[in-house]
């Protein structure tokens, strides 16, 4: 889909020009989730759940109030921190070991985030919609959060 590409191409140079110079990881993050937030539509939550040592750990965000903690491998951002993969989920309700931070939530896609070579987090985007993440969007936030990792 040509117009998901451009957007996502647009999205990603958006969010480079945000941190550009900044070496402060969560005031980056924080930059990145507002501009996710703004951008994207028909979502209800963007941000970043960070590795603490033991568990994940509520990052920068937009959106309701969120879960703080969620253990490795449980619900959706635990297993993609987990299994260190990409999980686009179209019916959360559906996903065993969900953690329901907001009932309104419905669909999810969840990216592992690197820094200096290192896994840190997860990038954790949720939608009201059931299916708002079609195989475009994965791609086109996997190209936004690997081109961030180069700088964060």
């Amino acid at each position: 889909m040509e117009n998901k590409a451009a957007f996502y191409n647009l999205l990603t140079r958006q969010a480079l020009a945000l941190i550009e110079g900044e070496p402060n990881l969560i005031a980056n993050l924080a930059n990145v989730s507002a501009l996710l937030y703004q951008e994207l539509e028909c979502i209800n939550w963007a941000g970043f759940y960070l590795d603490d040592g033991n568990e994940l750990v509520l990052g920068p965000f937009q959106g309701k109030p969120a879960c703080v903690r969620i253990p490795y491998g449980k619900g959706v951002c635990g297993t993609a921190f987990r299994e260190d993969s990409v999980l686009r989920i179209e019916d959360v309700h559906l996903f065993e070991g969900h953690i329901a931070c907001d009932a309104a939530s419905n669909s999810e896609v969840v990216l592992p985030l690197y820094v200096k070579g290192k896994l840190v987090g997860v990038l954790d985007i949720d939608s009201p919609e059931k299916a708002r993440f079609d195989e475009y969007d994965e791609t086109g936030l996997t190209l936004l959060v690997n081109e961030l990792q180069k700088h964060l």
